[in-house]
């Protein structure tokens, strides 16, 4: 079991690298590696059922093969700059050469002759190895140092542990996980090869993780059936790899299909979408359609609305009776109203090219509580401040995030009418596990209906007699570019307050 593991992963690896399409060297490179690795594995499986002279020479071949197909790997993984050369590559291609035509001599009868194949392919890897070590040691620090750097810490783990195989005591012995330590190496390197959008080791260590999980959970539901509709079950070891190349099968036996349906069903698009996933690609459809839609939109609205304006304010200078002023006023007055609805709809719709940069939240609330302040309906309105000053920076678009505050605190003013306190407060999130500060506005104003509460932050709902009902749906759009999140909880009759969270340090 264990070799048919290593063997069915690595086909797997291979099949998922032809299938994304990505013809790059690299990528094409480690293809290959894993073809051979594949058709050696399966060979050592093969040979224990039958009992021919025909598999051990494919194993051999394979193994042969192996040799020049992991340095031009590393080749390209090295992005040609260690002193694995195209001329390196050569030599060992005509040496794994040599040694498969010696496979139809004689020699191939040799006893030691299979030992001097996996000596040779040991001789190669421990050569790719310190050629990966040494560009790596003069690589300045970068995300592809660190990359490769979990690669060179992965190499020894994985040789420690498949030494248990060769590990006896009297009465018992190691079960054999060379092949699982081998399939689990092949993993990352296909992490590395075709992520390389993956920086940080617990990105890695999460992603390895969700396949963990999946596998002992469709372990744990095949034992559950198989308990009541069996008497006789397998190992928990068969049960468990079974599992997991059912997982890490899943992915490419989809892209298969997908591209099977798409050239004979080229319309049904979604049949491969998930139920639970179409909610999320509807709205992803409906934002793409608004940012596409918004500037025609604006376009068509405001050229006109330009020209009934412009009309609206000369007739305005030429009326004679006040009637006609208060008409022509509203006309102007309307006019610009739906010209803030048509920037409000841009302002959502439209992409925005964010420029973070690390500063104190503080700061921010400090200079909208400013402008709040200068605000005439804030005459009757306590403000008050809980700013927590031993707070990290954050990562922030200032203008955008001063936006967000300034937009819930004058909601907040709206809903207190005949005055009442407006606080602010800052506070560290130490539960999070990556860190994170909180932002509170509260007020004492009239507060929000449950019903209500459900739909503030979707677009263009609104409870005002004026509104646009786009202000928290903007809101929620900004904290969610910042990797934060916004929540709202209101007392009908006794308040409401908004809470922010933002994550401390780089969002990068």
């Amino acid at each position: 079991m264990d070799t048919f593991t290593l063997a069915a992963t690595s086909f797997i690896i291979c099949l998922s690298l032809i299938l994304t399409g990505k013809r790059d060297k690299l990528h094409m490179s480690f293809a290959g590696l894993c073809a051979a690795v594949f058709i050696w594995q399966s060979a050592v499986f093969l040979s224990e059922f039958f009992a021919t002279t025909f598999w051990p020479i494919i194993e051999n071949l394979a193994l042969l093969a192996i040799a020049p197909l992991t340095l031009r790997l590393f080749r390209h993984l090295t992005r040609n700059k260690s002193f694995i050369s195209q001329g390196v590559v050569i030599i060992f291609f005509m040496l794994s050469l040599a040694g498969i035509l010696a496979l139809l001599t004689k020699l191939a009868q040799w006893p030691h002759f299979p030992i001097l194949i996996i000596s040779y392919v040991i001789t190669v890897l421990i050569f790719c190895y310190l050629s990966l070590w040494n560009h790596a040691k003069r690589l300045p620090p970068s995300m592809e140092k660190k990359r490769l750097g979990y690669l060179l810490i992965a190499c020894p783990i994985a040789l420690l542990l498949s030494s248990f195989d060769f590990l006896t005591f009297p009465g018992y012995s190691f079960p054999s996980i060379s092949g699982l330590v081998m399939a689990a190496l092949l993993y990352l390197m296909l992490l590395i090869v075709a992520y390389p959008q993956l920086n940080e080791l617990h990105e890695f260590f999460a992603r390895a993780l969700v396949i963990f999980i999946s596998t002992m959970a469709g372990t744990i539901i095949f034992y559950f059936v198989a308990l009541f509709f069996s008497a006789n079950t397998p190992s928990f070891t068969s049960v468990m790899m079974a599992s997991f190349l059912i997982v890490i099968s899943l992915t490419p036996l989809k892209m298969i299909l997908k591209k099977a349906f798409s050239f004979f069903y080229p319309e049904s698009k979604d049949v491969f979408t998930s139920l639970y996933e179409f909610d999320e690609k509807l709205e992803s459809e409906k934002a793409f359609m608004l940012a596409e839609m918004a500037p025609v939109l604006a376009h068509e609205i405001r050229n006109p609305l330009g020209s009934i304006k412009g009309a609206a304010q000369y007739l305005k200078s030429e009326a004679v009776t006040d009637e006609q002023k208060n008409l022509l006023d509203i006309i102007i007055e309307e006019a610009n109203r739906l010209n803030a609805v048509v920037h409000q709809f841009m302002d959502y719709a439209r992409p925005y090219q964010y420029k973070f940069k690390a500063q104190s939240i503080n700061v921010i609330i400090q200079k909208a509580i400013s402008i709040i302040a200068a605000n005439k309906l804030a005459e009757n309105i306590n403000i008050v401040r809980e700013l927590n000053h031993d707070l990290p920076e954050v990562e922030t678009d200032e203008q955008q995030l001063m936006q967000v505050i300034l937009n819930i605190a004058l909601n907040a003013i709206e809903a207190m009418p005949q005055g009442g306190t407006l606080t602010f407060r800052t506070f560290n999130i130490a539960t999070s596990a990556e860190g994170g500060i909180g932002v509170t506005i509260r007020d004492t104003g009239s507060g929000i209906g449950r019903e209500e509460i459900k739909n503030i932050f979707k677009p263009f709902y609104t409870t005002k007699k004026r509104g646009v009902g786009l202000g928290l749906a903007i809101c929620q759009k900004i904290i969610k570019e910042h990797g934060g999140l916004i929540r709202v909880k209101s007392i009908p009759g006794q308040g409401t307050v908004f809470f922010i969270k933002l994550r401390a340090g780089s969002l990068f």
